[in-house]
């Protein structure tokens, strides 16, 4: 008899642990499905407010947010930069996520670091 008990409370034990483990590994997934989301919608925005494609940028990101699964819960856009928010259901929760896309702002438009602008121009 304490055999069985043994057993079923290892069983049990298990049982729990598995379950612990499946609920964390689908709550990974679906934080990089929002991550992911998030990434192509402020892609999209970016390229949007550059001018590569047509669109309104917030617009541009609610539509691929759309097309992954998410819906877009902020967007700013400051001149050719983009940060775009997504939320993704996950049951009772949301997996939320934030990505940012645009030129890098060290970078001047003639694609040298700012830095070097600012020296090229005091010779001595």
């Amino acid at each position: 008899m304490a055999g069985t008990v043994l057993a079923v409370g290892a069983i049990g034990a298990a049982a729990a642990l598995t379950l612990g483990l499946a609920s964390v590994g689908s709550a990974a997934v679906q934080a990089q499905r929002a991550a992911g989301a998030a990434d192509a919608a402020a892609l999209a925005a970016a390229d949007a407010a550059s001018g590569a494609v047509t669109g309104i940028p917030c617009e541009r990101a609610d539509q691929v947010a759309a097309a992954g699964g998410a819906r877009v819960t902020a967007c700013t856009v400051d001149a050719l930069v983009v940060t775009v928010s997504v939320a993704v259901p996950f049951g009772a929760l949301t997996a939320a996520a934030t990505a940012r896309a645009g030129p890098d702002p060290a970078v001047s438009a003639e694609g040298l670091p700012r830095d070097v602008l600012s020296l090229s121009g005091s010779a001595t």
